[in-house]
């Protein structure tokens, strides 16, 4: 590390919150699938914001819709029609194919607003007794880090010292049907809220089936069903949705990340009237959700994914960066699994060496991937990746890990 990287990092940790662990680099340009950091040094985007960036940064189409709409008409709040909202909620509900959407800003707002909607939905709806509805999560689930939202988790570090936790939220294994067929038992089960594949998880992809069944079992019970799809939906795993892969449609469907190509934070819940409907005047709001800046932008971008056929790209560069990647004679390499262009390598120790020490030397070779969970290197880099750029990183990823064999 430079002394002028270094020298930034200090700044930052002296006066920011330490509640991320980044690798130590200091940022300061992006576009398509690199950054740059402060010194020049040019890398390939190996984790594209936590799958925001599906598109790509700075993403020509989406920052022009974010610079012309942000100079006309930034916000309104929903106090007023705004026409740009008009045109998103449309365009966004025929893109998706439900009926109505409710917008937000962030991933855990969505997350926090549809199980708002399935508490109510509940007692309106399906009978639920007044205060005793209940939701039922997957183990080591993501959502988000809001109180109720980590009260779904078993993350010791998500979860520690922020209690009391929120009531009503049973948690059971994920991809075991069996567990959900007892759970939905109880009457007063709301809602069933999954990650169709577990993303800061480690890429955890359930097995063939298991969405599918699961939507039957909640279906069977009425209960409804929940996709989060903040991290897997627009095109990351080969499909629209990662849902799609079993042919599905949720019930409510949680969005976010890249629905704005990682220019603006946008996110949205989308479900049809017969569950929307319970959503009235007061119930539920955000000044900003669905301001007209976001929902330029959103559009913009879900236009990108369409025209270029994002989705297709990144099942079919999915399959070789895997085949590629299981080729790496190496001991360090426990695991590799993903869909699309959302993978995990599972390094194994070796010689002292980790997974944090394969992203440093790849981090030096130009490639930036971070791990998750101490010994997982999550890999999701832009969609807009081409073959020969994936070929180079592939090159990479298997220099850096056989310097340590």
């Amino acid at each position: 590390m430079s002394d002028i990287t270094r020298q930034k990092i200090e700044r930052e940790l002296k006066c920011s919150a330490h509640n991320y662990h980044p690798l130590p680099v200091v940022l300061s340009k992006g576009s398509g699938v690199f950054v740059w950091d402060i010194e020049g040094k040019k890398y390939f985007d190996f984790l594209s914001a936590y799958s925001a960036v599906n598109q790509g940064h700075c993403h020509p189409q989406i920052v022009k819709a974010l610079t012309q709409q942000a100079s006309t008409l930034g916000l309104t709040s929903r106090a007023f029609h705004n026409d740009s909202f008009i045109e998103f909620s449309n365009y966004v509900t025929s893109y998706f194919g439900f009926d109505k959407v409710l917008p937000m800003n962030t991933g855990a707002e969505a997350v926090e607003t549809a199980l708002k909607i399935a508490r109510k939905w509940g007692y309106e709806k399906k009978g639920i007794q007044n205060n005793q509805a209940k939701i039922i999560v997957c183990g080591n689930n993501f959502h988000g880090r809001t109180i109720s939202i980590i009260s779904a988790s078993n993350d010791s570090d998500a979860r520690g010292n922020f209690g009391p936790y929120t009531p009503g939220i049973e948690s059971i294994n994920y991809n075991d049907v069996e567990a959900l067929r007892k759970a939905v038992k109880d009457h007063n089960v709301a809602a069933f809220i999954v990650e169709p594949i577990q993303g800061e998880a480690g890429v955890f992809v359930p097995s063939d089936g298991y969405l599918s069944e699961s939507k039957q079992i909640c279906r069977d019970s009425n209960v409804l069903f929940i996709a989060d799809e903040v991290q897997t939906g627009i095109g990351r795993t080969g499909k629209l949705l990662a849902c799609d892969h079993e042919n599905i449609k949720p019930d409510i469907l949680i969005l976010g990340k890249a629905i704005s190509g990682g220019v603006y934070p946008v996110s949205c819940v989308l479900a049809n009237n017969e569950v929307m409907d319970v959503i009235t005047p007061g119930t539920h709001g955000s000044t900003y959700g669905g301001n007209p800046t976001a929902c330029a932008v959103a559009t913009a971008a879900l236009e990108v994914v369409k025209n270029e056929k994002l989705s297709d790209k990144a099942e079919e560069l999915g399959e070789i960066f895997r085949s590629e990647v299981k080729k790496i004679n190496s001991n360090m390499i426990s695991e590799v699994r993903g869909k699309g262009l959302l993978n995990a390598v599972v390094i194994r120790p070796h010689k002292g060496k980790e997974a944090w020490d394969v992203c440093l030397k790849m981090a030096d070779k130009g490639l930036l991937a971070k791990p998750t969970h101490g010994d997982i290197i999550r890999f999701a880099p832009p969609l807009i990746i081409t073959k020969s750029q994936l070929e180079k990183c592939i090159d990479i990823i298997k220099e850096s890990i056989m310097s340590f064999s």
